[in-house]
Parts: C-alpha cells; structure tokens; sequence
C-alpha cells in the first residue's frame, strides 16, 4: 500500500517505516496517525518483516501532534468527546507497537518532542545521534501527555527522572538519554542507519517464535506477579522446545554455523 505522509520499506526481512512530514518537522496530523495504524496492521501481516525501524525524515524524529490541529486551523473546534474519540488513532500507534509481535527499533535522528517523545518510547529499543533530544513538550503548553508518556516514561528512566521531565518541560540531551537508559545505542551522526540496521538484522535473525513470546512477556509481565510470571513462563518455554526453531538452533550450535530460522 502506498501511503501520502509516511514511507514504509522491506529491507531484507525489516520493516523501515519513516514518518514522512519533514516540513513539518514529522508532526503527526490526521492523516499520518491514520496511514501509522495501516502501516502496523501490514507489517503484523507480512512473515517476512521481523523487526520494524520506526524513523523520521529530515532532520527531526518527531514533533508529535501538529500545532495547527491544536489551534483549530485544521478543522472546526471540537468539543470534549470528540476531542477523546480523537485519540483513537493515537492509542492504536501506541498499543500496536507494544502488541506487535516483533521487535521494534526507533531510530532517532533528531527532536522527539510531545507525542514524539512517547512515540520513541513506545518502540522496543532506541538508537539515537549526537542530535537526538526528548522534551515532554505537553507541559510547555498547559496539557496532560496523552500519548501515555507518564506510563512509558517511569519504565524505562526511571520515576525520578520522569517526574522531573513531565515538571519542568526541560530537553533530555543524548548523552544524558543513554545515562539513564532511554537510548541503546548513541552513535555519531554519520553511523546512524548502519548501526540501527545492524541492530535490527541481528534480531531479525533470530529465532521468531522466541522472540515473540519474550516481547509479549516483557510487557505483560509488568503486570503480574513473579509467580504468574513463572507459571507463563513454563508454558511460553514449552512451545518453543517442542518447536522447529529449537531444533535449528541445536543442530547449528553442534553444526558451528549459523541458524537458519523459519519461525515456526
């Protein structure tokens, strides 16, 4: 499917979705949370991609909402219900990222700001530049983060440093980013789309069954207890030992060469 505000690509077995509003500075209007959402629901579809590599084009990652929706220069005012019926398309880039049952990248090449920031945090890991910054920008304008920043935030830097960033509005520069955990991986500038593509073909590589199961066990198990957790655990362990994939993975270790996995 071709899409007018993002650019999704199939390089090798990875998905490169770019937002694609670099005028804009990758704001998200109506129409790209729209194409986002299609853009998840056929990179789920397709066997063939089994990592996805979320960027933006340009010089910035994402600027989140566009600022003329907020002021009403897009369309008429909204009232309240339909300002929450709104985040429809918002919950389902967010929570589709999450329930995807491959890994994701989000290769931050510049300002995530707002919805963008949330956007970065969304994805499984993180690579970023030298020019890589993260503000909760809903704060400098008088709103609540609605893209569930304060859910992402505090699990991955940390309460003390998300309560500091949703107080005060203030940029989080790269390397303090890496500092607290945020990014992965910061290379220079220059290195970027190697690094993270280089990243992504080392998962993308790896068996998808696992993969799978230890992604959707790495978020629900934020909600359990250890014991439930121990108890999934057994179950997710015992698909993948009676799997095709497991006995890849042995004769190749026996074998000294590389796994060919199928997924299956």
């Amino acid at each position: 499917m071709s899409f007018e505000t993002i650019l999704l690509e199939k390089k090798e077995n990875i998905g490169v979705l770019t937002l694609n509003r670099p005028e804009r500075m990758n704001a998200f209007n109506e129409k790209m949370e729209a194409e986002f959402v299609q853009a998840l629901q056929e990179v789920s579809q397709d066997d063939e991609m089994r990592a996805l590599v979320v960027t933006g084009a340009g010089k910035a990652f994402c600027a989140g909402a566009d600022v003329g929706r907020m002021s009403g220069e897009e369309r008429k005012p909204k009232g309240a219900e339909e300002f929450r019926r709104g985040f429809r398309n918002i919950q389902g880039i967010i929570l589709g990222l999450q329930r995807l049952e491959k890994p994701t990248i989000a290769m931050v090449n510049g300002s995530a700001v707002g919805g963008g920031f949330d956007l970065a945090c969304a994805c499984d890991l993180r690579t970023g530049s030298e020019n890589a910054r993260f503000m909760v920008a809903f704060t400098r304008i008088g709103l609540f983060p609605g893209w569930g920043g304060t859910w992402l935030y505090a699990r991955i830097i940390g309460i003390p440093k998300a309560a500091e960033m949703l107080f005060t509005g203030d940029f989080l520069e790269a390397k303090d980013a890496e500092r607290f955990g945020l990014l992965n991986k910061l290379v220079p500038a220059a290195e970027l789309e190697n690094e993270t593509m280089s990243l992504a073909r080392r998962i993308a590589n790896g068996p998808p069954v696992a993969l799978r199961l230890a992604k959707m066990q790495l978020y629900k198990g934020l909600e359990m207890d250890l014991e439930t957790a121990m108890q999934v655990a057994a179950a997710c362990e015992t698909i993948t030992l009676t799997s095709e994939d497991h006995k890849e993975g042995v004769a190749a270790f026996r074998e000294k060469r590389i796994p060919q996995y199928k997924g299956k």
